[in-house]
């Protein structure tokens, strides 16, 4: 029995080193698989990961134009005007009350 499995692992390696080409293509076209369902699985990952952050842009987007709207209804010059006359109770001063400081 020994003697038989010795010849027959021989020709188990004789067959496959015959088909040497065979074997080495087969394995090719797994690595290629491979790395086809690797791709694949990185760029559904990338694509999904981009549109989070185009998402995260528009929010960032709208929230920026809210801020400069905010800004400018704050800074609007009516505003300040009407805030500090009837809120603050502030009054334009005189001409003679009116004092200029000099640097010198």
């Amino acid at each position: 029995m020994g003697q038989s499995s010795i010849k027959l692992s021989r020709i188990v390696i004789a067959d496959i080193w015959r088909h040497k080409w065979i074997l080495l293509l087969s394995m090719v076209v797994l690595a290629n698989a491979v790395g086809v369902v690797y791709t694949s699985h990185a760029t559904r990952k990338l694509t999904s990961q981009l549109d989070q952050l185009l998402q995260e842009r528009d929010r960032l987007d709208i929230e920026w134009r809210n801020l400069l709207l905010e800004e400018q209804s704050k800074s609007e010059h009516s505003r300040v005007t009407r805030i500090a006359t009837k809120d603050l109770k502030m009054v334009r001063p005189l001409p003679k009350e009116e004092v200029v400081i000099r640097l010198q």
